[in-house]
């Protein structure tokens, strides 16, 4: 199998490399904080000293980065991607950004002669172990078929959206809906138990009608029990909800119920809740501290 590059190893990336490696993937690896690559080496990964010495080394290389900032640096600083990047070399950026900062990292990335797609996923950390996500793939056609092998590893279902940017956005309004529920999910939790009723009973009636999904059967017992351990952290959520408003600013959609989630959420981040879970958005409603 040819060898592929892979930059960022934050809760997403980890898991997903690893993924790679157990399936025989060749994987060299990246991460500004060096230290986080040595379990990926335990497991067979190669480590690059900078982005642009993957980037030589493989023929594709995947980028999982937090943010906007973080997706452009990778690519732009000293060492970084743009300096080996070339003919006959793909770069895939998986991470969740605007489509503004796909574009500018794809204008980059094909002036120097490579190929390029973004490719945010839906899912988070457990998704991400098990090979589960969902892959939302745009740019250069060629390169998303070759890596679909690698996609295959890493999701159940990957998705071709055209022209990049398309991905960036398909992400964006997952991610808001996904904030937006969260919220009212929350006040549902706070409403049953200070009406005197059990969230848990909660739980089990929703699960059983027309609005049972996974999110709230695979959070909901934790959030009952103030239990917030990151799958998904609230920061990246609320980071998400606020590139999501501006999308719906360049189209003109009005979007109350999203602007409501967004506050809840940057409440949360002053409470310091930003590094847990972005279910930890319910404290904000048992605190009976929401924005409005």
């Amino acid at each position: 199998m040819e060898e592929i590059g892979f930059l960022g190893l934050g809760i997403m990336g980890k898991a997903m490399a690893m993924n790679l490696l157990r399936h025989g993937f060749k994987v060299t690896v990246w991460n500004r904080t060096l230290s986080r690559c040595d379990e990926l080496v335990e497991h067979g990964a190669t480590i690059g000293e900078t982005p642009a010495a993957v980037i030589k080394k493989c023929k594709y290389t995947i980028a999982m980065l937090s943010d906007p900032t973080a997706a452009l640096s990778v690519v732009f600083e000293q060492g970084g991607v743009l300096e080996q990047i070339s003919s006959g070399k793909g770069y895939i950026d998986m991470s969740t950004v605007d489509a503004e900062t796909s574009s500018k990292i794809s204008e980059a990335i094909t002036s120097k002669g490579g190929s390029f797609i973004e490719a945010p996923v839906s899912g988070s950390k457990k998704p991400a172990e098990d090979g589960q996500l969902v892959i939302l793939a745009a740019g250069d056609e060629a390169l998303y078929e070759e890596a679909l092998p690698a996609f295959d590893v890493l999701g159940k279902k990957s998705f071709f959206l055209g022209q990049v940017g398309n991905g960036a956005k398909m992400k964006l309004v997952v991610n808001m809906i996904m904030g937006s529920m969260m919220n009212a999910f929350s006040e549902g939790l706070v409403l049953a138990d200070k009406s005197g009723l059990s969230p848990q009973t909660l739980l089990d009636v929703l699960d059983l009608g027309a609005i049972a999904n996974p999110m709230f059967k695979m959070k909901g017992p934790s959030m009952v029990n103030s239990s917030y351990s990151p799958a998904f952290p609230l920061k990246h959520q609320q980071k998400d909800m606020r590139l999501a408003l501006a999308l719906g600013d360049e189209n003109s959609v009005p979007m109350p119920v999203a602007a409501a989630a967004n506050e809840a959420f940057k409440k949360a981040r002053s409470m310091g809740l930003g590094d847990l879970d972005f279910s930890a958005v319910h404290e904000t409603v048992k605190s009976g501290k929401s924005s409005s």
